[in-house]
């Protein structure tokens, strides 16, 4: 029977996220992380904290716009003492957006993904200013089913989160005392106004349970047949790109 335990997990994860900076970058490597004030960006950017100090990380906050909700990616900033840049992404959405309709008209899925590719350049181009290393901040159950931008949050140098399941994650951001506001913040895709949840079709606790084999669905078998579908849909995300070998 699989078996978490929040506290030992989170022991071994800062002596990881140590580990990797100690064995792949200068002393003063930067970690450079997005700041959604959800509680991937929450988890991850306090592991980081406890595993480099909190000097050597840095948030940031890149709304479109008007955010209506960056008030907790302020309070993580505040809770966690770190440094932080807010870069508004709104007008660079607009400027290449306005300039791709001149060409082609984009579809519902180009709208949804470009913000966050253009997301991970800004992550990128700071880390680039301050020698920093990206922090990814998927979890294993978004991963498995593919709710991620290829090349936009599903980037990244590092990922602390990807073998963790939304439920494990939570139990990490409470072992972690962060404030219940941002561990339990519903997640939403910022756009239609739905929930992760509403979006996929079922909630993060039934794909977790079937992730680590804890019950096989088989009581509810078109659920299983669509997770599973969206896994196998989705796979190309997180493998390497296939490449032609002489």
């Amino acid at each position: 029977m699989y078996n978490f335990n929040p506290q030992e997990t989170l022991a071994r994860l800062i002596d990881w996220v140590r580990t990797y900076f100690e064995e792949n970058a200068l002393p003063e490597t930067k970690a450079v992380i997005g700041i959604s004030g959800g509680k991937d960006s929450s988890v991850a950017a306090a592991v980081c904290a406890k595993a480099l100090g909190t000097d050597r990380v840095i948030g940031v906050l890149m709304p479109q716009g008007e955010q209506s909700d960056i008030g907790y990616s302020r309070l993580l900033v505040d809770t966690l003492g770190i440094k932080s840049y807010t870069i508004n992404i709104g007008e660079t959405v607009s400027a290449f957006m306005s300039e791709l309709k001149k060409h082609i008209e984009p579809t519902n899925q180009a709208i949804v993904n470009t913000p966050a590719r253009i997301r991970m350049t800004t992550l990128y181009a700071v880390a680039a200013c301050v020698g920093g290393r990206v922090i990814n901040t998927c979890n294993l159950s978004e991963d498995w089913v593919g709710y991620s931008t290829k090349f936009g949050d599903a980037a990244g140098d590092v990922s602390p989160l990807s073998d963790l399941t939304v439920t494990e994650v939570l139990q990490i951001g409470e072992a972690l005392g962060l404030p219940d506001e941002l561990v339990h913040k519903v997640p939403t895709d910022g756009l239609c106004g739905k929930t992760d949840e509403e979006n996929l079709g079922f909630t993060y606790a039934e794909l977790d349970r079937y992730i680590r084999g804890l019950t096989d669905l088989s009581d509810k078998p078109e659920l299983r047949e669509r997770i599973d579908r969206m896994h196998k849909n989705n796979l190309h995300k997180l493998r390497l790109m296939p490449k032609f070998e002489q």
